[in-house]
């Protein structure tokens, strides 16, 4: 071999290694072979420069990557479970709420006790009386009976100041609502069945409502209730009340709008026993008294549920703001469903007291329940010697 023809040999090898040398480079993820085969790479490039480059990219190859395997999908947040409320304990709600009472009520014992503290009563200061009473709706049966009972103890006993005269007229007062009454919510159930709580009365005093604020009174006491929402003929009441029952825990039965009342009532009631619940609430249509046939209807829902339960409880809702019409109401009330106690609602505004006494001697059953503001928890039971102190405060 000439030195010319080492001299070439040579140079294409020289060549042949930096264009190698120079690919591997620009790969960047390639991985050279062992010693001992790169260096049979080498001696065949410069024996066989004549062979394409791909020759050597056959040698040399590019491993593939290792697939990434895919994250696995983060689960699904399970949706927060609802906020409870706990209902105020109902017992002493009437104390905490006798202010607002005492200012929305204080017409009533302030005019008794301004004619009873005079140094003499003739006929003109009994007149004033008798009107105070009649304006505060008390009616004229009980008026009549107050009056006399006032006359006999000052001609006993003698009022000579105005701590005595409140006093008495605090007494009589007490009296006259009558203290003795059982004011309790006839709740419980027979046999195994849970208590049915009929809940009745025209639109507009309040009557769904005083449903929801019934349920927490309810809860607050550690019972399991169901809503029946059997008011179908209102468009908004059934919601109205499911949201009542969802803030405290509560199931509640709804039926189509305008549909049945008393399938919806004697559902509730089928779920309650089901379910093994202490009370069934049942918000029914709201009736106008004036109409027959409605008022008959009322009748069929207490019929239809009384198949399954026997109704426990029927609580007749008088808005105390509408006085002499609300009377008229618990009279027809009364005479459909045995009417068994009475709510009045909205005697924090411009209601007038005295209708917590006519509505009892007019339907000869207690007042069980006053509603004393918007607040959730501002239904209360109704205690007699707290009432009488607001009306005199």
């Amino acid at each position: 071999m000439t030195t010319l023809t080492l001299v070439l040999i040579l140079a294409a090898a020289v060549i042949v290694l930096g264009a190698g040398a120079a690919l591997l480079i620009s790969r960047r993820r390639a991985e050279l072979p062992p010693p001992d085969e790169l260096d049979a790479i080498t001696e065949e490039v410069i024996e066989h420069p004549e062979h394409p480059e791909p020759h050597l990219d056959e040698a040399v190859a590019t491993p593939k990557p290792e697939p990434v395997p895919e994250p696995e999908p983060a689960p699904a947040p399970e949706p927060a479970a609802p906020t409870l409320e706990r209902p105020e304990a109902p017992k002493g709600r009437l104390v905490r709420l006798r202010a607002r009472l005492a200012r929305s009520q204080g017409t009533l014992g302030k005019g008794l006790l301004a004619v009873l503290g005079r140094a003499s009563l003739d006929d003109a200061a009994w007149e004033e009386i008798e009107d105070t009473l009649l304006a505060a709706d008390v009616g004229v049966g009980p008026t009549d009976e107050l009056v006399e009972q006032l006359k006999t103890r000052v001609r006993v006993e003698g009022i000579k100041d105005p701590d005595h005269a409140r006093t008495v007229l605090r007494e009589e007062l007490i009296a006259l609502i009558g203290p003795s009454n059982d004011r309790s919510l006839k709740s419980a159930g027979a046999e195994g069945k849970p208590g049915v709580v009929l809940v009745v009365g025209v639109n507009g005093t309040g009557k769904t409502t005083t449903v929801g604020r019934l349920a927490r009174v309810l809860v607050a006491e550690n019972k399991s209730v169901v809503l029946g929402a059997a008011d179908t003929f209102r468009a908004a009441a059934a919601e109205q009340l499911q949201t009542w029952g969802e803030r405290v825990g509560v199931d509640t039965v709804r039926g189509p709008e305008g549909g049945d009342p008393a399938s919806v009532g004697f559902e509730a009631v089928q779920k309650g026993i089901a379910d093994g619940v202490d009370v069934v609430l049942v918000d029914t249509a709201g009736r106008l008294h004036t109409k027959a046939g409605l008022m008959d209807e009322l009748g069929k829902v207490k019929r239809v549920i009384e198949k399954q339960a026997p109704v426990t409880e029927v609580l007749l809702v008088i808005d105390a703001t509408t006085g002499q019409n609300g009377m008229t109401q618990a009279r027809v009330f009364g005479e459909v469903v045995e009417v068994t106690g009475i709510v009045l609602t909205k005697l924090d505004g411009t209601a007038k007291g005295g209708i917590v006494i006519a509505v009892q001697r007019e339907l000869g059953v207690p007042v069980k329940f006053v509603g004393l503001g918007e607040g959730v928890d501002d239904l209360a039971p109704f205690d007699p010697e707290e009432f009488v102190d607001a009306l005199l405060e």
